[in-house]
């Protein structure tokens, strides 16, 4: 699990901790398990999340155990470890948006949190999203809302754009949700757009074989697929002189295009306020999906010189971040 390395990541995240922490019932720790896509890509927010709970008193090895695993973007890994989380009888698990279809299967009475979820009501996690009903809450991203933004972006910055491609795990039904919701959208604006399914890490070259010069643009929806593949898809991106777009600047920061979405860092340490209010006595039936406030606008220019793209001026001027 590389625990060193995410210690290290953490250090000076949190240099003041509370001096009274929760109240347990004796000889009692609560553990919270991690439930996410590998080190490399969840590290960070990891890191946020626990950053925030230590502001709330729950300090890892006083007031808090925290179990980590990594799925790599694969199902069965999911199933097997929710099965280990039901058998360590972990009291609240923090996980990424595809594992909890696997969590939900495995309890229903272990509380699960998602910090990342495109589409949880339509995806089949909670009833709505003001009354999630119950073991599971946590924050949408508003995948499926925020894709007519997302292609009109790319229209401004691409110029001529006709054709956009979507990469989606398929075996993900929340992506597969926003993929036909892009789809939608294209139609309204006036493009064509052609879906490119994945359902294993090998499936992305093939994608992208197949993609050749079909398409002016990439369109990618995320999952833990994608995440566990992100720094592989953006260089077949770049080889292929693809424009891309992601929902946040971390793919950006990897070489993506472009990203318009929530910032996920935050999303992380929103769950681990809510993590809290569970370890305190909270249903969650009782707490609301939260949806993001904030959505921000990221450019690599460096990728946009690769691809010979010029960024609008006005578009520039409203970015949150520009990676020079």
């Amino acid at each position: 699990m590389r625990r060193r390395e995410f210690i290290t990541l953490l250090g000076g995240a949190a240099t003041v901790w509370p001096i009274a922490a929760p109240a347990q019932q004796a000889g009692k720790m609560p553990t919270i398990g991690i439930l996410g896509v590998d080190f490399t890509g969840w590290g960070p927010w990891a890191a946020a999340f626990v950053a925030r709970l230590h502001e709330l008193g729950w300090i890892e090895g006083r007031t808090v155990a925290l179990e980590y695993r990594w799925d790599e973007g694969r199902d069965a890994r999911d199933a097997e470890i929710a099965d280990e989380f039901v058998r360590l009888k972990i009291d609240v698990i923090l996980a990424n948006g595809k594992s909890v279809a696997a969590l939900k299967r495995a309890t229903t009475t272990i509380p699960i949190v998602f910090p990342l979820a495109p589409d949880p009501v339509g995806g089949g996690y909670v009833d709505s999203l003001s009354r999630p009903g119950g073991n599971i809450t946590g924050l949408s991203i508003e995948a499926t809302e925020l894709a007519s933004k997302r292609l009109a972006l790319l229209r401004e910055v691409v110029p001529g754009l006709r054709q956009v491609a979507i990469m989606f795990d398929a075996d993900y039904p929340q992506a597969a949700l926003e993929a036909g919701a892009v789809q939608a959208v294209a139609r309204t604006l006036g493009l064509n757009a052609m879906s490119l399914e994945i359902r294993r890490a090998e499936d992305v070259a093939s994608a992208f074989e197949a993609l050749k010069t079909r398409a002016d643009a990439l369109y990618v929806v995320v999952s833990s697929l994608i995440n566990a593949n992100a720094a592989r898809i953006t260089t077949l991106a770049l080889g292929a002189r693809m424009p891309t777009i992601f929902v946040a600047r971390e793919y950006v920061q990897l070489g993506a295009l472009m990203s318009y979405g929530p910032n996920f860092p935050d999303l992380f340490r929103r769950a681990g306020e809510i993590v809290d209010k569970i370890l305190r006595g909270a249903k969650p039936a009782d707490i609301p999906v939260e949806q993001p406030t904030k959505f921000e606008l990221v450019f690599n220019l460096k990728t946009a010189k690769v691809l010979g793209l010029t960024i609008p001026p006005n578009l520039l001027s409203i970015a949150d971040e520009v990676i020079e």
